[in-house]
Parts: structure tokens; C-alpha cells; sequence
């Protein structure tokens, strides 16, 4: 079972120009011999490879157990009553929606015409419930990007499944109105629909009416306002520091800036120092502050924990980066690594050029608060 989170992947390439060479996001192509590998990470009582679990970003042990009964059973009621008892507002519910979904998604693709029969019997007999409506659009928004071709492109069948996704987020907002989820996921639909802006923001309105400080909506409308879909640099920066600005303290919107600088990594860095440039090292800092100040249970912490350790270990700033990993290691269902073809073995690599590098300047597991 694999959960599906929209998510990005990167990648190191070793090469002459130090100690690596960081090129396209696909993964990691080539670690130099001799430092990472010599490290290990089993001093620091993180997970062997193989333990590490890549289906959520964080622990959700509920949601965990839940989905084991309902694919073990094909009952979709303990999915229904996880969440009804899922508060609207929050994240938790966002990501509890996107990995039913995803589960779904997934079994179908496994097994074509049969797999997650347990939704398609959710939807059938319980059309009023506003959490089956949920989980359908995402379902939807999920098959339509596997529809994609190989190269990317937008086939007929992409479109079709997005109009259809687009009608049953109506039909969720008619059940529940003030919960967000149904504009969070038509999101995605007006990215792939390609929405003009003023329907767009139009629909974020609707968004943020409901939830102003919901960090998965911000991700969402995000990605519509990068150079790949229908904005540009400036426009998401732009996005991710109003968003930011307003943020009250404990939000994790302080950190929406490293998003966009991911973002927008160039495909191939030829200098180490882009790594500490004033532009990433702001970014840095304000999802460092965000994480220190958020709540320990913020189901965001850990996506944006992740990510920190992305550009924390291409920064060498082996402590700092440690110091997340520690609050991780376990799980890593979360971009960076999800979109890789091994997430834990790309995750891996990281891990261990961070042990690497924090004993190569002094660190060990003595020295390591935890």
C-alpha cells in the first residue's frame, strides 16, 4: 500500500566541481565513494532503509489502521467514520482525503476494474456523505494525472476526468458547506483545467473564506502560480511571501517561501554557493523559524521538516539538517523523495551524507540533541 501525496522529487550528481553536483530532480544518480557510504546511520538510531515506511510523511497511526481494515475488507464505514470524527478546518482532514484517495488510486492501477471497489461502494451507498463526496474528487484528480502520456503531455481522457472531478466538488461543497476540502481540491482541477486567474482567485477566495491559514490549500494554489503551469517566478514568490507576511506566529505559512524556491530550482546548479545564496538562505530561515515555532503536532511539520532537509544537506549545514532528521527518520512519504522511484533509497542517501558531513565536522551521536 502506497499513498499518494502531490509531491516532487530531486536528485545529487557527483562531479568534479565538489562534493557533489546537484542536477535534475529525478533522483540520485551518483554519490561519490568514500563519505556518505562510510557513514552510518544506524549510530544514530535512525531506520534501515528497508524499515522505512513511504507511505506518510508523519505518523497518523489512525488513519494507518483504518486503511488496513477498509483495503483488508473492502467496508468502507471505518473510512466514513475516521472522518466524520476529522475535524473540517484542520489539515488532518485534507491529508486524510488525499490518502484515501490515493490508496484508491493506487489499487486500481494494481488491479484495473476491481481495485478500491470499497469507494465506488462509499459513493453508491452513502451519497450524502460528505466525506465519500471528498474522496471521490480527489480520486479523480489523482486518475487524471495518471492519465497523462509518458512525455508529459495532456491526453482527452486528463480533461474528461478533470470536468467530471470538477462536478463532484460541487456536489461535496453542497454537503458540507463550510468545509474547505472541496475548494482545496477543485485546486488542482483548475490547474489542470487551466482556469483564467480571475476564476482562480475567484475559487481561492472560496478557500480562504473558510480556511486562511490552511497550509495544504496554500501548496495547492501555489503550484498555479509557478513558471511550469500558468504564472512565473515573481508570481509565486510573490504568493508564498504575501502568504507568509500574514502568517501568524505558530503557522507554518512561513515556510510557503522554500516551497517556491523548490519550486523553481534551476535543473542543473553548477555552483555550490547557489546553496547559500541570500535568496535560499531567507527561505531557509523562515521555515526553520516556522518549524521551531509551530505546534509538535502539526500534521504540515514533518512535509515541511522534509524539505528543510533537502536544502539543509546542499547547504553543508550537517547540524541543522541532523537535528531534522532526528524528528522524521521513520517516515518519508513526503516530497522531496515521493516522486522518485525508491523515496526511502533516495532519502537514504541524504541521511547519510548528513551523518557524513555533521562527524566530518566534529558531530556524533554523543553530541546530538535530541
Amino acid at each position: 500500500m502506497e499513498i499518494l501525496w502531490f509531491l516532487l522529487a530531486v536528485g545529487m550528481f557527483a562531479a568534479a566541481l565538489g562534493p557533489f553536483l546537484l542536477r535534475r530532480r529525478g533522483g540520485i544518480h551518483q554519490v561519490l565513494p568514500g563519505s556518505p557510504d562510510a557513514a552510518d546511520p544506524d549510530d544514530y538510531g535512525f531506520l534501515r532503509q528497508e524499515e522505512l515506511d513511504i507511505r506518510l510523511p508523519g505518523p497518523d497511526q489512525d488513519l494507518l489502521d483504518v486503511l488496513e481494515v477498509v483495503q483488508h475488507t473492502q467496508n468502507w464505514r471505518p473510512a466514513a467514520q475516521l472522518l466524520a470524527g476529522t475535524p473540517r478546518q484542520g489539515e488532518l482532514r485534507w491529508q486524510r482525503v488525499q490518502a484515501f484517495a490515493g490508496a484508491a488510486s493506487l489499487e486500481l492501477s494494481q488491479r484495473p476494474g476491481v481495485g478500491g471497489a470499497w469507494l465506488r461502494n462509499w459513493r453508491s451507498e452513502s451519497p450524502k456523505d460528505a466525506g465519500a463526496a471528498q474522496v471521490h474528487a480527489a480520486f479523480l484528480v489523482q486518475q487524471a494525472w495518471r492519465s497523462e502520456s509518458p512525455d508529459g503531455a495532456r491526453t482527452d481522457d486528463f480533461r474528461i476526468i478533470l470536468e467530471e472531478a470538477r462536478t463532484v466538488c460541487g456536489e461535496a461543497a453542497l454537503l458540507a458547506p463550510g468545509d474547505p476540502v472541496p475548494y482545496i481540491v477543485e485546486l488542482a482541477v483548475g490547474r489542470g483545467l487551466a482556469y483564467p486567474e480571475p476564476q482562480f482567485e475567484e475559487l481561492w477566495a472560496k478557500v480562504i473564506d473558510r480556511a486562511p491559514e490552511h497550509m495544504g490549500a496554500h501548496l495547492a494554489a501555489l503550484h498555479y502560480w509557478c513558471e511550469k503551469w500558468h504564472g512565473s517566478r515573481d508570481r509565486a514568490d510573490e504568493f508564498a511571501h504575501a502568504a507568509a507576511a500574514r502568517a501568524p506566529r505558530g503557522s507554518l505559512l512561513a515556510a510557503l517561501p522554500l516551497f517556491a524556491v523548490y519550486e523553481h530550482l534551476p535543473e542543473v546548479t553548477l555552483v555550490r554557493s547557489f546553496y547559500q545564496s541570500v535568496v535560499v538562505t531567507r527561505a531557509v530561515e523562515g521555515a526553520m523559524h516556522a518549524v521551531h515555532t509551530a505546534r509538535a503536532d502539526d500534521p504540515v511539520l514533518a512535509h515541511v521538516r522534509h524539505l528543510l532537509v533537502l536544502f539543509l544537506v546542499r547547504s553543508e549545514r550537517w547540524s541543522e539538517a541532523m537535528n531534522q532528521l532526528v524528528r522524521i527518520d521513520g517516515h518519508v512519504g513526503a516530497l522531496p523523495w515521493t516522486l522518485d522511484e525508491d523515496p526511502a533509497g533516495v532519502y537514504a542517501v541524504y541521511r547519510a551524507l548528513a551523518v557524513a558531513g555533521y562527524e566530518a565536522n566534529g558531530g556524533s551521536p554523543a553530541t546530538l540533541p535530541r
